[in-house]
């Protein structure tokens, strides 16, 4: 999961998008339902790191092919604690991805944010696809 650490602290949204799986399945901690496939995940991406203010990771727990990647970053002046679940295939690609953060507050700005950034989400994955 080196990889996919290193593009994100890199911001580098293409490496992001390389570790993913074409069948990747990303569960928002702000969205009912899941989002599949690779182009919208990579899209999502792409928008956590327009919103995302001082991102970084403190700790990695590795446990096979599931992965934690602990957090901090700030949205519109809120602080959020999170972490990145992440299950990789056969291939080494994260086939699962489900993010979680805390605290409310925190988890309210993000949606916000991220329900900003939604319509150009969707034209990129479009456009991807």
């Amino acid at each position: 999961m080196n990889a996919f650490r290193k593009a994100v602290e890199a911001r580098d949204t293409e490496a992001m998008a390389a570790c993913l799986a074409d069948d990747v399945v990303f569960t928002s901690p702000v969205a009912f339902a899941p989002y599949p496939g690779k182009a919208l995940t990579a899209a999502i991406l792409r928008g956590v790191m327009r919103v995302f203010e001082n991102f970084r990771y403190e700790r990695e727990i590795v446990d096979g092919a599931n992965h934690a990647l602990v957090f901090r970053t700030e949205v519109n002046g809120k602080e959020i604690q999170g972490c990145d679940f992440l299950h990789l295939n056969a291939d080494g690609l994260i086939d699962e991805f489900t993010v979680m953060v805390r605290p409310l507050s925190g988890a309210q700005a993000l949606s916000e944010a991220m329900a900003a950034q939604f319509e150009q989400i969707k034209a990129e994955a479009i456009a991807a696809s």
